[in-house]
């Protein structure tokens, strides 16, 4: 009979769990640093441009990459004001991305392989190191119209998109 009822207690005896807890916290391996912030220069009453031979400034970004072909750089130029006067036509935007500088001369393929859509450019970032990234940005205003006086400001989105 005790050994029935040593059996019985085993049996309905009630399991004892725990849960552990695992975490972690992973630093991504891409930096992104804004080395050089652009401004626009005003060439036509009717047009606004980075570029240097239209009085503005490139923004340059730089990119930094530890470990090779884990990491795609998306950049977006801009294809709206975030601050300006009123504006009552339509504004046209073009920009683009290009590598303006590199510590890696087998990053110079960056530029060759380059994806385009929209206002996005992006780049598989294949080498490890830094890269420095041009970004233009153009904006014309209407048909014949002069942009009003005040200040403009757009943005560049900078991403680095873990593969």
């Amino acid at each position: 009979m005790l050994k029935k009822t040593t059996l019985m207690l085993l049996l309905t005896t009630p399991a004892i769990s725990a849960e552990v807890e695992i975490t972690g916290n992973v630093e991504s391996k891409c930096v992104i640093q804004v080395d050089k912030s652009g401004v626009y220069g005003n060439p036509t009453a009717d047009k606004l441009s980075t570029a240097s031979a239209s009085g503005g400034v490139t923004p340059i970004v730089r990119y930094d990459v530890a470990i090779a072909d884990y990491y795609t750089a998306r950049i977006t130029y801009p294809n709206s004001f975030s601050t300006s006067p009123a504006l009552n036509d339509t504004v046209t935007w073009t920009g683009s991305a290009s590598v303006s500088s590199v510590s890696d001369a087998g990053m110079s393929a960056y530029d060759t392989n380059k994806v385009t859509y929209d206002n996005v450019t992006e780049f598989n970032l294949t080498v490890a190191g830094s890269t420095w990234f041009g970004i233009e940005s153009v904006a014309e205003y209407g048909y014949g119209k002069a942009f009003p006086g005040g200040n403009y400001r757009s943005v560049i989105q900078a991403e680095c998109i873990a593969n």
